[in-house]
């Protein structure tokens, strides 16, 4: 996945690359974009970074693969902390944007691994009892995976 900020209006604001990372990999939920014939569509989703892929877990049908199937290119953004700032009309605030193309998880190796990660990364304390949801869950779990390419980062400090 390529850091780039050049598209980026302010370059005075840019989050260096390594934050970005981190907020990428820690956010607590990010907001998938998607388009289609029909318009834009948009959803806040729990969702786990590995490398260079981001999962989601959701339903085995609905309007999300709907979308994907038709147009897989997608973004995705993740808000860091946030604080308005009265006094001076503007807010702090950070956040990463990530251009990629999502696809269903096919494979069932996959699909576990990236449920064992986001119970990894949401309720560390529960594995056990995690890895048996997992087990009871799996046959109406689907994962998306979106395979990113570019993401860039931004934030304004006051």
């Amino acid at each position: 996945m390529e850091y780039c900020n050049e598209e980026v209006r302010r370059q005075d604001r840019l989050l260096d690359e390594a934050r970005a990372r981190e907020l990428l990999c820690g956010g607590e939920y990010g907001f998938l974009a998607m388009a289609s014939a029909e318009g834009g569509y948009g959803i806040p989703v729990n969702y786990v970074a590995d490398g260079d892929t981001i999962y989601i877990h959701c339903a085995p049908e609905g309007r999300k693969l709907r979308v994907i199937e038709g147009e897989p290119r997608v973004s995705f953004c993740v808000v860091g902390a946030t604080r308005p700032v009265p006094e001076k009309f503007t807010t702090a605030y950070e956040s990463v944007v990530v251009s990629g193309r999502a696809r269903v998880v096919a494979s069932d190796g996959e699909r576990r691994h990236a449920l064992e990660l986001l119970v990894e990364k949401y309720s560390p304390e529960h594995a056990a009892v995690g890895a048996k949801y997992i087990d009871k869950s799996f046959h109406r779990t689907a994962v998306i995976a979106i395979d990113a390419e570019r993401f860039s980062g931004k934030t304004k400090r006051v």
